[in-house]
């Protein structure tokens, strides 16, 4: 079985241009999300996704594999079917290319296991949500799952609403996947949605069309970097991290 990580990584971000190559501590944002996955346990190979020649020169500088798709790809799902047209594999794992403090343990969640690769099989991390803050952020989605953990609806606002009960956690997206060739073939067979146009989700692809999403509870401390004032955020947790010993650069 192989299993490849996919990066995906634009330039031309309308929020944030040039993300992926925003430094953090001395280095391009795209490398500290390559080192985490290097670090996961049951993944045979990993390249970036990119559009930009400029993404790729820098990843081929640091020794990051790097393939070129187009700049016309709409979401991120139709750049990953593109990459799974150029590199064969059984499963693709995509971590999000704003997750640089992304922990391995976490990629290793997403790994199947008893899952046929003929299949058209899903599977995206979830968190329990531990800052408020994030719970009206509208850049953090939420997610609602049936009690077998296959996703029932996705949201930037809060959701499930307290009405009966206000007893339980919110639960969030994270930034880590895992597709088949068939699940990524079906994104590009498929028209974007209503309400993947409404939310602004990719993964309504799927829900809309009666796919289902299997999603998988993992502890992460990750925090994704959707502007500037989050690149702040994990550029303060990276130097800490370095000034405790706990990373070696």
């Amino acid at each position: 079985m192989k299993i490849v990580a996919v990066i995906p990584a634009r330039y031309a971000s309308t929020r944030f241009p040039g993300k992926p190559l925003s430094d953090i501590c001395g280095k391009p944002m795209i490398w500290w999300i390559h080192r985490q996955i290097k670090m996961a346990k049951g993944i045979d190979e990993i390249y970036v996704a990119t559009d930009d020649e400029r993404i790729k020169d820098v990843c081929e500088n640091l020794g990051i594999k790097a393939i070129m798709t187009s700049e016309k790809c709409p979401t991120h799902l139709d750049r990953l079917y593109e990459f799974s047209t150029k590199v064969d594999a059984d499963f693709y794992i995509n971590i999000n290319g704003d997750e640089p403090l992304i922990e391995s343990k976490c990629i290793e969640d997403l790994i199947p296991h008893g899952v046929d690769p003929n299949s058209s099989y899903v599977a995206n991390g979830m968190m329990i949500l531990k800052d408020p803050i994030d719970a009206v952020d509208t850049s953090k989605i939420k997610i609602a799952v049936d009690k077998f953990g296959y996703g029932l609806y996705m949201a930037r606002t809060p959701i499930p609403f307290p009405k009966g009960n206000s007893n339980y956690t919110f639960k969030k997206f994270v930034g880590v996947q895992c597709f088949t060739k068939k699940a990524l073939e079906f994104v590009s067979k498929t028209k974007r949605g209503e309400l993947e146009s409404i939310e602004d989700i990719d993964e309504f692809r799927f829900l809309e069309n009666g796919h289902k999403i299997k999603f998988v509870l993992t502890e992460a401390t990750t925090l994704s970097v959707d502007t500037p004032k989050d690149l702040e955020k994990v550029r303060k947790i990276m130097q800490q991290k370095i000034d405790n010993g706990e990373i070696v650069l």
